[in-house]
């Protein structure tokens, strides 16, 4: 039996320097009084039983001791918040709405208690004012523009609700004009909330999943034709003294504030970051930049599920010793018979020192990105995808029953829509010891490695490279990345080139790395943002307009459908992704060249490398190749080439061509990771393994293995600061 998670927990940062603090905030579900927290050095962090098994040394701290044990909940679904708004007797709200789950009464726009404007569970337009309820009584189609209004005369009671498609069906007529009569004389008072009602975030019902678009508030009943003139881009002058809110989703599109041009200064806030820079009612097709035509970008998408922070109070702090050397830590809490949790965090040096001349870049962006990931959502299609039966643990057991922790950017909204956006401010189930080896599991093969032949490595993060710049990794001679570096900012990949053309090393030891373009916030620190667009091997499709991120207006999508493929920074880019099992490599002539055999010392000519490992091989998971057509180097040497995948090894989808469609190992010659090593004028140089699964293999048999050896020689000669030599010019 499955031993039952019953704690989790997170921090306010997943990176600090020595010397700085960390709050701990954790949940136990398990009817205890407390739990053991116990600060650890992760050394490796997967129990593989032919492997080094799970390494952690206890760090002496004041917190390392019981704690009182309480349970705390995550309040889930985005909403807008407008705390400054006068009571209301006549009134017309009215907004442009794009419904996508139809089925459960949800709240467009409501003020207080008493009144709402919503959908009904039938999808019809409805009216709450006070104890009374009126309905259109016609069903609204989902993912289909309508406009919808509702108006109340306090000195004759009359209440009219309109909703009016942009688009009409043979058969299908949901358009509506319907005249009722409410008590007169009533007031509303209180804070506005659009897309859900309640007074507080832990009371909020009624979340509304969809767009909505132009949300209006006139200070009387309005008739249709003055309705139109409240919908327009500016306040209209003809309607200047009945307005009372007028909210321009399109204004601060980065931030977390909606803007009202009514004049009365009523902005408010949006919680839990539902998605901005979405079509709106009015986009004609003709750009897909919401800076370049932002009155066609005024929605915004909520979605009954949607989570930024969960708000949890501090339970532990650290205070982390200025002398506490850089590396991968964690808060472990333990509840006795249950799974132990590890609230996973990340020191580097305090700023301006260095403790190592080597630096290990920790693919959080990655972590993020999988973060909650849902292996009991994909059944059968998990199962096709990994070649062997669906597996779950205990974390993925607890998610199963938790959907309030959030998802990862694989998984969708209730509503089917794509999740855009991560945040490391929840529990992330899966950044903890015996995660897969694709993501955070696997690196502390790495970590155990740097440890076991006495690398004493600076750890820092993608956001601490994200915020600082190349200024980060000045002063280390080489950068040695995690496995699966998949998610980079444009930031991160202007400091990393800008540190390879100073005369930097780098050691890409990973697979599928430098692949989708994100963002990071400045309103919402501790989140990313993807837009999975146009092409690559994705989980959801952004909507068409929607591929450019709304934190900083980039084009989202991947790194290669701009002039940075993966290939110019590390020699190779993504072809090919399989779960079942690995391979090995066999060398290439590049191995034998001057340049580069040094690289091979100690192993053979003939030898298989990595047929060995926790991945079953030294290639795979997802590997990268080289392509000269691609931006690799042309002065690049293929040092080795991986053979023996199986038809579980697909090519990309971006690869497919019309012309060649096989698309497993045994078929097409694109299937393939690549060894690859080159200079860089200026004396640096780049080492790629092109597979997720090579760092899988290093701790094989002690570290007494030709993965190993490859690795120790390379970073041996990276460490050294003799330049590399510049390539004499033809």
């Amino acid at each position: 039996m499955v031993p039952r998670k019953v704690i989790a927990g997170y921090a306010d940062a997943l990176s600090i320097a020595a010397g700085e603090s960390l709050d701990v905030k954790v949940s136990v579900e398990a009817d205890v009084e407390s739990y053991r927290c116990d600060i650890v050095r992760l050394i490796c962090t997967d129990e593989h039983r032919e492997g080094p098994g799970l390494v952690e040394e206890v760090i002496d701290s004041p917190v390392n001791r019981s704690w009182p044990a309480r349970r705390q909940s995550i309040h889930v679904g985005s909403y807008a918040a407008v705390p400054e708004m006068p009571a209301l007797g006549s009134f017309t709200a009215q907004a442009w709405i794009w419904p996508t789950r139809l089925g459960a009464p949800q709240t467009i726009v409501a003020q207080g208690s008493a009144l709402a404007m919503e959908l009904d569970e039938s999808g019809a337009l409805a009216l709450a004012l006070g104890g009374e309820r009126f309905a259109s009584g016609r069903p609204l189609l989902e993912r289909e523009w309508a406009f919808v209004a509702a108006s109340y005369d306090a000195g004759s009671g009359a209440v009219r609700l309109i909703q009016s498609p942009m688009r009409h069906y043979p058969g299908f007529d949901s358009r509506a004009d319907r005249r009722f009569h409410a008590r007169p004389g009533q007031r509303f008072e209180g804070e506005l909330r659009i897309a859900a009602r309640g007074a507080a975030p832990d009371a909020m019902s009624r979340h509304y999943n969809g767009k909505i678009d132009r949300p209006r508030i006139a200070g009387r009943a309005l008739e249709r034709a003055e309705m139109d003139l409240l919908a327009e881009v500016a306040p209209p002058a003809a309607l200047a003294g009945d307005i009372v809110g007028f909210w321009d989703f399109a204004r601060e599109t980065p931030g977390a504030r909606i803007v009202d041009l009514s004049g009365g200064e009523r902005h408010g806030v949006l919680v839990n970051l539902p998605a901005r820079a979405m079509t709106g009612f009015n986009w004609s097709g003709d750009t897909g930049d919401w800076r370049v035509a932002p009155e066609q970008y005024g929605a915004i998408h909520f979605h009954d599920d949607d989570l930024y922070d969960a708000g949890w109070e501090t339970d532990i702090r650290f205070d982390s010793d200025p002398a506490l050397p850089s590396g991968v830590y964690a808060a472990r809490l333990v509840v006795p018979g249950a799974p132990p949790e590890h609230v996973v965090f990340f020191v580097r040096p305090e700023p301006g020192a260095r403790g190592s001349d080597v630096c290990y870049l920790a693919p959080t962006a990655s972590y993020l990105a999988y973060g909650n990931y849902r292996v009991m959502d994909c059944g059968p299609v998990y199962e096709a995808f990994q070649g062997r039966l669906l597996v779950a643990g205990p974390e993925d057991l607890f998610l199963n029953e938790h959907p309030e922790y959030g998802d990862s950017l694989y998984g969708e909204h209730s509503d089917g829509s794509g999740i855009c956006y991560s945040s490391r401010l929840r529990p992330i189930v899966n950044l903890r010891p015996n995660s897969p080896l694709w993501i955070f599991g696997g690196d502390g093969y790495l970590t155990w490695w740097l440890e076991r032949f006495g690398y004493r490595a600076d750890v820092v993060t993608d956001e601490d490279l994200h915020e600082q710049g190349q200024a980060l990794l000045e002063g280390y001679r080489c950068v040695v990345t995690g496995n699966h570096p998949e998610y980079w900012s444009r930031e991160m990949w202007d400091a990393m080139k800008a540190w390879l053309d100073g005369g930097g090393r780098l050691m890409y030891l990973g697979g599928n790395g430098f692949y989708w373009r994100i963002a990071f916030s400045e309103a919402y620190p501790g989140a990313i943002e993807v837009r999975r667009a146009e092409d690559g091997t994705r989980a959801w499709e952004a909507q068409p307009g929607e591929y450019h991120m709304s934190f900083n207006g980039e084009l989202g999508g991947m790194w290669r459908r701009g002039d940075r493929t993966p290939n110019q920074l590390t020699g190779v880019g993504f072809t090919a992704q399989g779960f079942d099992r690995g391979t090995y490599y066999v060398r290439r002539p590049g191995s034998f060249d001057a340049r580069a055999s040094w690289i091979f010392e100690g192993v053979g000519a003939d030898e298989r490398i990595g047929d060995f490992g926790f991945a079953d091989g030294a290639s795979g998971q997802e590997i990268d190749r080289y392509d000269a057509a691609l931006g690799s180097p042309p002065h690049a040497l293929v040092l080795a080439t991986s053979e023996g995948h199986n038809d579980n090894m697909l090519l990309s989808c971006e690869e497919f061509k019309s012309t060649h469609m096989m698309l497993g190992g045994t078929e097409n010659p694109k299937v393939r990771s690549d060894m690859v090593f080159f200079e860089i004028p200026g004396g640096g140089a780049v080492f790629s393994t092109g597979s997720i699964s090579w760092i899988a293999s290093l701790a094989w048999g002690d570290g007494d293995n030709n993965v190993s050896r490859i690795t120790r020689n390379v970073l041996e000669r990276f460490r050294d600061p003799a330049p590399f030599p510049d390539l004499p010019q033809e």
